[in-house]
């Protein structure tokens, strides 16, 4: 049986500082049958001629532009104009490991027609790609409703592959979010929705970079628990029967998000998120500065102090090794260009 098209979506919004890379790491996959999608969103900065370069070098690679409508807008261009039946998404910023495609690509075939979509595991990068946090190995599969609703396990838009006909079942990504000034959660609620009709497969291999930028969407956290909150509050009006997971949701990320804020002297941000918790849940936000953060607080401090004052930020480590990529020059990819 030949290997099939896997078709990559790459939404880009000025990204012309990290597109080239993002672009070297799906080039230099391991699985190279691909068509490659980049979907320019109205970009004002050079990432249509970056991603040109790589256009001129690879016959794998088209370029779709369009005025600036979101991340969930570009990714439903890619995706409804790509040909493969298998199609994966990466973020303009983030990056793919080698094996990427090819390993998710088993798990989804291999999971068979319910398996509707397949991820691995992710860590994160700093503004150079060295690795600075790994994910917690998750592993979660089949019927994974209960779970997504509690948790995003996936962790970001990027570490997953789909079914084309997973896609066309719930309509893409949902543009809402962006609509309603609360951009950053789309991927989870497409989770959420896939899971309500397929199974979910799991590589247990850290596969996806996944950067973290002062300025990119994922930092600003009111908006993210904003997001958070309207993909919650849309699944309980289809699920109710599953309220009090929804809930509990709501609650890890707040806390996770107030942790984040502190951990990194975000106190702006900080006061924010927890405004918009006490406006949902006031015992919520009661509980949280009375019993979970203190104890965070003088854990910071206390390991400050060990440190003789130097550096601490508990959430995100001091940066280790680059996140390998992979090199370009595979012999298709070449016979392909020439």
């Amino acid at each position: 049986m030949s290997e099939p098209l896997v078709s990559v979506v790459i939404p880009a919004y000025n990204a012309s500082a990290t597109i080239n890379e993002t672009l070297r790491s799906v080039r230099s996959q391991s699985h190279e049958l691909l068509e490659i999608v980049v979907v320019d969103d109205g970009s004002t900065d050079n990432t249509a001629m970056v991603a040109q370069r790589h256009v001129d070098q690879d016959p794998r690679i088209r370029i779709i532009r369009q005025d600036h409508a979101g991340v969930a807008a570009a990714r439903n261009r890619g995706w409804q104009s790509a040909r493969a039946d298998f199609i994966g998404f990466v973020d303009a910023d983030d990056l793919w490991a080698r094996t990427k495609v090819e390993r998710e690509l088993q798990a989804l075939i291999s999971g068979g027609e319910k398996t509707g979509l397949a991820y691995s595991w992710h860590v994160r990068i700093d503004a150079n790609s060295r690795e600075f946090c790994k994910a917690a190995p998750v592993y979660y599969a089949g019927d994974v409703l209960d779970d997504i609703l509690t948790w995003n396990f996936v962790g970001n838009g990027s570490a997953v592959l789909v079914r084309r006909e997973a896609l066309q079942a719930v309509n893409g990504f949902d543009s809402q979010l962006y609509e309603a000034g609360a951009q950053g959660c789309e991927d989870l609620l497409f989770y959420c929705r896939v899971a309500e009709r397929y199974h979910f497969a799991v590589v247990p291999e850290h596969l996806t970079g996944y950067r973290f930028l002062p300025e990119n969407m994922s930092s600003n956290l009111p908006c993210m628990l904003r997001s958070y909150m309207l993909v919650a509050d849309k699944m309980a009006v289809l699920h109710p029967d599953r309220a009090h997971r929804l809930d509990l949701g709501v609650q890890n990320y707040s806390i996770t998000l107030l942790r984040v804020a502190l951990a990194n002297c975000k106190f702006g941000y900080f006061a924010a998120c927890l405004t918009l918790v006490g406006r949902r849940d006031p015992l919520l936000a009661v509980k949280a500065l009375a019993f979970k953060l203190p104890r965070d607080v003088l854990s910071w401090l206390r390991s400050g102090l060990q440190a003789r004052l130097g550096p601490w930020r508990r959430e995100f480590p001091e940066p280790s090794s680059c996140f390998r990529i992979g090199e370009l020059g595979h012999e298709r990819a070449r016979k392909m260009a020439e």
